[in-house]
């Protein structure tokens, strides 16, 4: 008996693939699932919030910013970040959901 395997969209694969790479470091993880919960944030409110230095946080976040996955805006001195690619958080649930991890 042969047994056929589910289709999967090759245009999806690629799409989760790149947000995987591009996520692909615990920082990043947390600042897009707290983008993931609030609108938008400043680069010194993600410091604080993940205890970490504004210098990397900003270091990241550019990197992400430039791969299409965040956007910002400016206001003033102020400089507020958001997610661009909202699929990400359908990654992020996957993730969330996925028992195999240790």
């Amino acid at each position: 008996m042969t047994q056929t395997l589910p289709t999967i969209n090759p245009e999806k694969l690629e799409k989760v693939a790149f947000i995987l790479k591009t996520i692909a470091h615990p920082l990043r993880i947390a600042i897009v699932d707290l983008l993931s919960k609030r609108e938008k944030m400043m680069v010194n409110e993600l410091t604080e919030a993940l205890g970490s230095e504004q210098s990397l946080v900003s270091h990241h976040l550019t990197n992400m910013k430039l791969k299409g996955i965040l956007s910002s805006e400016r206001d003033g001195k102020k400089v507020y970040y958001q997610l661009k690619m909202r699929e990400v958080i359908g990654v992020l649930d996957c993730m969330d959901k996925c028992e195999a991890v240790l």
